[in-house]
């Protein structure tokens, strides 16, 4: 089980200081022979990337884009446009690098920023592909990002029930992703900031393997970001670990007095 540490910061906002506090694992699995999932845990951004593509060309995708959106956080300024322009610079990362040659090449990218340059700050969540974003607020578990995929457009148009979008063959298949075939931007959701916010973000090697109860389960139980994603991950792993799994627990407490 690789090493988790849980890390805080205490912001400045225009209605008192709140409190984050996020823990990130990234893990193979236990059926593939490498980890094409990529993270960045850095305030104010948290976010997933789980690549797709012959060879090493997912690891490619999702590490380009991630190492992109790292230098956003570091030049500070993080947005939908300063978001968007890194993107469009990792697919020409990826559509020049020698070993990205397949077609099917791209990675998802989901995630959530916090917008402290508005009154009031607000959360951005940002998705393009199937991994997710899910909030625990008020003891209800709800999936802020909807699915780029075939499965839930099966589903939005009442073709395909839940519990047969469970198996369904095109169940890998997703209609959007970072990567050489088009332009692509994400689909984004504006959040208030509230005491008591829990967020996870996961690539969909969580999602195969604990349903959304589950997910709540593990948060109930662990009250630390670092033991909730060991306890997401063991269960993940425990249940299969058909996929790589990544996942991030982000949690937002207003400082005590």
């Amino acid at each position: 089980m690789p090493e988790v540490t849980t890390r805080t910061r205490t912001v400045s906002l225009p209605g008192g200081e709140v409190v984050l506090s996020w823990a990130e694992v990234t893990d193979t699995g236990r059926r593939r022979e490498a980890n094409q999932d990529a993270v960045l845990a850095s305030y104010p951004l948290y976010v997933v990337a789980d690549g797709m593509g012959g060879h090493i060309g997912g690891e490619i995708a999702s590490a380009s884009t991630i190492d992109r959106l790292r230098g956003v956080v570091e030049a500070g300024g993080v947005s939908p446009k300063t978001i968007e322009k890194a993107i469009g610079r990792a697919v020409k990362d990826i559509i020049s690098h020698p070993e990205t040659t397949d077609d099917g090449t791209g990675t998802t990218l989901t995630g959530v920023f916090l917008d402290a340059t508005e009154n009031p700050p607000h959360w951005v969540t940002l998705n393009i592909g199937d991994s997710r974003v899910y909030l625990l607020r008020d003891g209800e578990i709800t999936q802020v990002t909807t699915d780029h995929s075939v499965v839930q457009e099966l589903m939005a148009s009442g073709r395909l029930s839940p519990e047969e979008a469970e198996n369904h063959p095109y169940g890998n298949v997703i209609t959007r992703a970072v990567g050489p075939s088009e332009s692509v931007k994400p689909d984004y959701v504006r959040l208030d900031v509230v005491d008591g916010d829990r967020f996870v973000i996961c690539s969909d090697g969580l999602t195969k393997e604990l349903t959304d109860y589950g997910i709540r389960h593990f948060l109930d139980e662990n009250r630390d970001p670092s033991d909730a994603v060991q306890a997401m991950l063991h269960a993940a792993l425990e249940n299969g670990g058909r996929d790589n799994v990544t996942i991030i627990v982000l949690d937002v407490a207003r400082a005590s007095d």
